[in-house]
């Protein structure tokens, strides 16, 4: 069901890989609510995924760019204002890689080579979108900015590793810009923390398929979708959540107030 909240509104969408991205979810849903936007991934990435056929479908532009780069990020948002015909009202950073976890590196042995790259990737890279939209003068008075996150940021998760490091740098660096951003131009700067998801990203953490049973048992609501994550991304992108800003807002299913469930303890009693 549409209900036209983003009608009007002009976007730049970041990590589309394929159907099962988050990002993907958030441009079908976008392009329903009514909004214009581009598409854009590393050149690697979208080397690896489908992101032309999300183009297609939802009549969007393509523009190559890699996030760690400031050249290409001003590039970008020169390509997408000229494309969408004026300022930037919504941007989505669905963008996170550890070059560590791809490799197996356990948090004791880490390769610091790549641990920086996976800061860079996955929370610096946000900090450049925010610098080179302000040094553009790109986003529109009330915009909102939204970046992808991860309660690994808080608490401990073994297998997360490196990027647990990464989503709280992320976190901080909406906190801050989003002070810099609202002062400036009354644009909100957010994060979503969300439930384990079977993207291809989030499979490519050890020991997902048991983390993901265990954070639905624990869930009163069970994990929350990336379907339901997008609706949410919606919300925030529109006048409806004008005053929210500074936020890492839990969509986790009620995962990150609970201690222990029914459910995990009858799981346990069953093991024991």
């Amino acid at each position: 069901m549409s209900y036209n909240l983003l009608k009007g509104k002009k976007g730049i969408i970041f990590g589309a890989l394929d159907e099962k991205s988050i990002a993907w979810k958030v441009a079908m849903r976008a392009k329903e609510e009514g909004a214009e936007f581009v598409l854009t991934n590393a050149p690697l990435a979208m080397r690896m995924g489908e992101i032309n056929k999300l183009a297609e479908a939802c009549n969007a532009q393509v523009i190559p760019a890699d996030a760690t780069s400031v050249e290409d990020l001003e590039n970008l948002f020169s390509k997408a204002q000229e494309i969408l015909g004026g300022k930037i009202d919504f941007v989505l950073h669905s963008i996170g890689m550890s070059p560590n976890i791809r490799k197996g590196k356990t948090y004791g042995d880490l390769n610091y080579d790549w641990f920086q790259k996976t800061l860079d990737i996955s929370a610096l890279s946000f900090h450049k979108v925010m610098h080179v939209a302000e040094k553009q003068d790109a986003m529109n008075e009330w915009g909102s900015i939204l970046a992808l996150s991860y309660i690994a940021a808080q608490r401990v998760f073994p297998d997360y590793t490196d990027m647990s490091q990464a989503k709280a740098v992320l976190e901080s660096i909406a906190r801050n810009y989003g002070y810099r951003f609202g002062k400036l131009k009354k644009v909100r700067v957010n994060t979503i923390s969300q439930s384990p998801t079977k993207t291809t990203a989030g499979t490519g953490v050890g020991g997902f398929d048991a983390f993901y049973d265990y954070a639905d048992k624990m869930s009163p609501l069970g994990n929350a979708s990336a379907e339901t994550c997008a609706d949410y991304c919606i919300t925030l992108f529109s006048d409806l959540t004008k005053m929210v800003t500074m936020q890492n807002l839990m969509h986790d299913g009620g995962f990150s107030t609970m201690g222990v469930s029914e459910d995990v303890v009858e799981m346990i009693s069953k093991q024991s």
